[in-house]
């Protein structure tokens, strides 16, 4: 699959990245172009999933942005959440967290996908204009079926009969949770598990509408928040601890300040580049949704599915919106843990300037 005529001369893409890892969590420039390259951090761990052996190699792949192959773009209420999660015979493997529209669309080299590409920066949909993140993380069985527990929970959006997407095997126990996928669920609950890392993993179901980031911190004790998302219309400002939040579930509990970023900081080399973190068209916009803490004793790093876009209360951004608007009415799985050199290079990625407390005119 040939990269498509209109990025041909790089202005309308980028593949250069910056990448953490647990022997050296903070970030730093990467070489090459990321998940075009066996060596590259996303390549290579793409690659133990596409070339391995499916009769020892099992997958899921999840992505609501498919674009037809193998399946439509699904809208509300279907999770808005993007991934693939790989485990052998005994269940252990590792999950991906992606927030790339239609990549990855096959998980094995022998099920291509028959209309597009499988590499990053090869697919006909523009995915790399704007910045993404990709986090994935090794995991045994039990992780596995807590994964696959939160994905159900958040309706994600795969095929379980098509071996393009879903090779299913390994432990009985993890079959039958894969074989509850694509579904729409009507749980209104939110799931958090804790991994056998110590990482915490929050599932939000599409049927509690509520604000993603609000949910996000309540569930971690009302700590505050700064965010980069795709933060485009219908925006969700930036909010206070004092911010009334209409489309609330009380059991949730209160939740924390939460600042959107809308610029953040990177030195390249001598270079220091502003970055843009808003969501819209455009090479200096962001689609990655990644955020820390600002408050408490642990230094807490978070990755996520969800936009921060939708409703803090019914008419927030117009008459008629309701609190089901957008990613409020959207399922998503979002990643905590705690790691303080990561979480200092991550602030400093994201310090900048912040979205104001209210829509202009309000």
């Amino acid at each position: 699959w040939k990269r498509p005529a209109y990025e041909d001369d790089g202005r309308k893409f980028s593949q250069r990245y910056a990448f953490a890892s647990s022997r050296n969590p903070e970030l730093a420039m990467g070489r090459g172009i990321l998940g075009a390259m066996k060596y590259d951090p996303l390549g290579s761990t793409f690659s133990q999933i596409y070339f391995g052996d499916p009769d020892q190699c099992f997958y899921v792949v999840w992505n609501d942005q498919f674009y037809d192959d193998p399946m439509p773009i699904k809208s509300s209420p279907w999770g808005h959440s993007k991934g693939a999660l790989v485990w052998d015979a005994n269940g252990n493997g590792f999950v991906l967290q992606v927030s790339t529209p239609s990549w990855p669309a096959s998980g094995n080299q022998k099920f291509p996908r028959q209309h597009d590409g499988n590499t990053l920066g090869s697919v006909t949909d523009d995915d790399i204009e704007v910045s993404q993140h990709f986090f994935a993380f090794r995991v045994n069985a039990s992780d596995i079926r807590a994964i696959l527990q939160g994905m159900i929970n958040a309706s994600v959006v795969t095929m379980p009969k098509s071996r393009q997407v879903v090779n299913n095997g390994g432990p009985e126990e993890i079959q039958e949770l894969v074989g509850q996928l694509g579904k729409k669920s009507t749980s209104t609950e939110c799931l958090v598990s804790t991994l056998s890392n110590g990482m915490q993993l929050i599932s939000k179901p599409s049927a509690m509408a509520v604000p993603p980031w609000q949910m996000v911190s309540a569930q971690l004790g009302g700590v505050d928040l700064r965010v980069a998302s795709w933060w485009f219309k219908p925006a969700i400002y930036s909010t206070t601890r004092d911010t009334p939040v209409g489309c609330w579930d009380p059991s949730l509990g209160k939740p924390g300040a939460i600042e959107i970023a809308t610029t953040g900081y990177w030195k390249d080399g001598k270079k220091e580049l502003t970055l843009g973190l808003e969501g819209g068209e455009g090479t200096n916009k962001n689609h990655a949704k990644f955020g820390v803490s600002t408050s408490g004793r642990r230094p807490l790093c978070l990755f996520g599915d969800l936009n921060q876009q939708g409703a803090l209360c019914e008419g927030y951004s117009s008459a008629k919106q309701k609190c089901s608007s957008s990613q409020n009415g959207r399922g998503g799985l979002f990643y905590v843990f705690s790691n303080r050199t990561l979480h200092s290079s991550m602030a400093r990625l994201l310090s900048g300037q912040s979205a104001p407390t209210s829509p202009p005119g309000k």
